[in-house]
């Protein structure tokens, strides 16, 4: 029997609360339709009797309070809503409690921007780390320490696991479940749930807004400048000359700052351009090709997939309304 702890937390997301709880009672529902033993003993730990968490009009009654609980084998940390910093301020007393468990042999779970508080323990330092993809660029800045696994939805590090962007979780706890149970049980579940049990990346869902949030004026010209000639060829030779520095010095300073290599971050904006173009138009993909400034029909699906993690075509086909039959 597995003994986990979920954390009823202020400030949270109470349905990632309830359906974490609800897919280990499920599992144990299956185990006993097949005539089987409960794998999963599931208890919801608060600091206090009475828990609000991020939704108006919820509330949470713990099962158990800190100083009621045991050891456990896993330990769920859910996502935070609203104000970070306001809800690690406000669950700060299960931080040493997390970091005893975890001394003590618990396996640690966070889910979506449950990264920001797990990372707050100090628990995921020198680790790797998923968290949502709108989330990743402040997450670094405030935890340099810790590896971000850009795009990935499931990060499993040494007894600590991680997930990405919202939903996601629901494949975190498949990955637990396969490993808890067995692939059957999780295939069993995700077909009950009608989750995608194989999607290995959320980069489909990314929107690239450019990581504008530091302290350089020379790079964000730099960047500015890719975004508006997002649709012309631009060498990192003019870049750097456009904002007075030499291109090994720009090439390091933009790395440093934004996490991506000049030409990544021309890619990146390039293949966004082009998903808003292949989301609201019926261009074909050579149309939307050239408006993006490529002329090389296999560099520009390449890239797309290395970006996106899916084709062009299977990206209009996602997204575009437009193109739908009635």
């Amino acid at each position: 029997m597995k003994k986990i702890y979920i954390l009823a937390m202020e400030h949270s997301v109470v349905q990632a609360i309830a359906g974490t709880q609800y897919c280990f009672d499920t599992v144990n529902f299956f185990l006993h339709q097949q005539g089987k033993s409960p794998v999963f003993e599931t208890q919801l730990v608060g600091i206090s009797s009475q828990i609000h968490p991020g939704s108006a009009g919820f509330s949470i009654k713990p099962d158990v309070l800190l100083n009621q609980t045991g050891n456990a084998d896993l330990i769920i940390i859910p996502p935070l809503f609203g104000d970070f910093d306001l809800a690690i301020e406000a669950n700060k007393l299960f931080i040493p409690w997390i970091q005893s468990q975890f001394k003590s042999g618990a396996e640690i779970a966070s889910l979506c921007v449950g990264a920001f508080f797990l990372a707050s323990t100090g628990i995921l330092t020198g680790r790797k780390c998923s968290t949502h993809w709108g989330f990743m660029d402040r997450f670094r800045l405030q935890f340099p320490d810790v590896e971000v696994m850009d795009g990935s939805i499931v990060t499993e590090d040494s007894g600590v696991y991680s997930s990405g962007g919202a939903n996601s979780y629901w494949n975190l706890l498949l990955h637990l479940v396969e490993k808890f149970v067995d692939r059957e049980m999780a295939i069993l579940l995700s077909k009950y749930f009608a989750i995608d049990i194989d999607r290995a990346n959320q980069n489909s869902f990314a929107i690239f807004q450019g990581q504008k949030n530091h302290a350089d004026p020379q790079i964000r010209k730099a960047q500015e400048i890719i975004e508006e000639r997002f649709d012309q060829r631009i060498s990192i030779e003019e870049l750097a000359e456009a904002v007075a520095i030499g291109r090994r010095s720009f090439e390091r300073r933009f790395k440093r700052v934004t996490n991506n290599s000049v030409l990544e971050y021309i890619q990146r904006v390039k293949i966004e351009a082009a998903k808003r173009s292949f989301e609201g138009s019926l261009k074909n993909i050579n149309e939307v090709m050239f408006d993006v400034g490529y002329t090389d029909s296999k560099a520009f699906r390449m890239t797309f997939k290395k970006v996106t993690g899916i084709t062009p075509v299977e990206y209009r086909k996602k997204y575009n309304k437009l193109s739908r039959p009635n």
